[in-house]
C-alpha cells in the first residue's frame, strides 16, 4: 500500500512538471516556435478547433512561422483567431499561407517574461509540495497503527521525491530564462 502512495505521488509530480513545460512553451522567446500558435482555437464551421488540427505549422527560419491550412477557405478565420489571441503576433496572408514574423523582444519585455516564467515555476513548486503533503497525509492515515519508524521512512522517501522534482523545476526555469535573455 505504501508503494502505491509513493507511486501516486510521483505520477502527480510528473504531471505538474508536464504542465509546467507546456505553460513555459507558450511564453514567447525571440525565436519562432510552433507551440506559440498550435493551441489557438479557430472557429471552423461553427466549432472551436485547435489550429494544429486545421493546418501545418512550419518554422522555415528562427524569426518566421508559416501556417498552411488544409482547407483554404479557413485562412481568414485562422488569421482572425491569431490576431484576437493577444500574443503580440501579427499574421499576414500570402496567397494560400499565413506568415507570422516573430519580432525581437526588447530588454524590458524579456525581463517581464522571465518574471512570468518564474511565477509559472513557483506555481509548479506549490503543486509539487501539495502532492507531497497529500502523500504524507495518506501515509499517516494508512500507518496510524504502525510504528513511527516506518512512517518516518516513507515520509523521507516522499521528501526525496519532492526535492528531486523541485530540482527539475529549477533546471527547467534556468533553461527558459537563458532562452529569454539570449539576444
Amino acid at each position: 500500500m505504501e508503494e502505491e502512495i509513493k507511486s501516486e505521488v510521483e505520477s502527480n509530480m510528473k504531471l505538474s512538471i508536464t504542465h509546467l513545460i507546456d505553460a513555459l512553451s507558450k511564453i514567447r522567446t525571440g525565436r519562432a516556435n510552433p507551440s506559440l500558435v498550435s493551441n489557438i482555437n479557430v472557429e471552423y464551421y461553427g466549432t472551436k478547433t485547435p489550429l494544429q488540427q486545421l493546418a501545418t505549422i512550419n518554422i522555415p527560419d528562427p524569426k518566421l512561422i508559416v501556417i498552411q491550412p488544409f482547407d483554404k477557405n479557413s485562412i481568414n478565420e485562422i488569421e482572425k483567431s491569431i490576431q484576437n489571441e493577444d500574443i503580440g503576433l501579427n499574421p499576414s496572408v500570402d496567397g494560400d499561407i499565413i506568415r507570422i514574423p516573430i519580432p525581437s523582444l526588447s530588454e524590458e519585455r524579456r525581463k517581464e517574461l522571465t518574471k512570468v516564467a518564474s511565477k509559472e515555476t513557483e506555481d509548479a513548486k506549490i503543486s509539487i509540495r501539495s502532492h507531497r503533503r497529500n502523500g504524507i497525509d495518506n501515509v499517516s492515515e494508512l500507518m496510524s497503527d504502525s510504528s513511527t519508524d516506518d512512517t518516518k521512512r516513507i515520509e523521507g522517501e516522499i521528501q526525496k521525491l519532492t526535492d528531486m522534482y523541485i530540482g527539475k523545476i529549477d533546471k527547467i526555469l534556468n533553461k527558459k530564462q537563458d532562452e529569454l535573455l539570449e539576444v
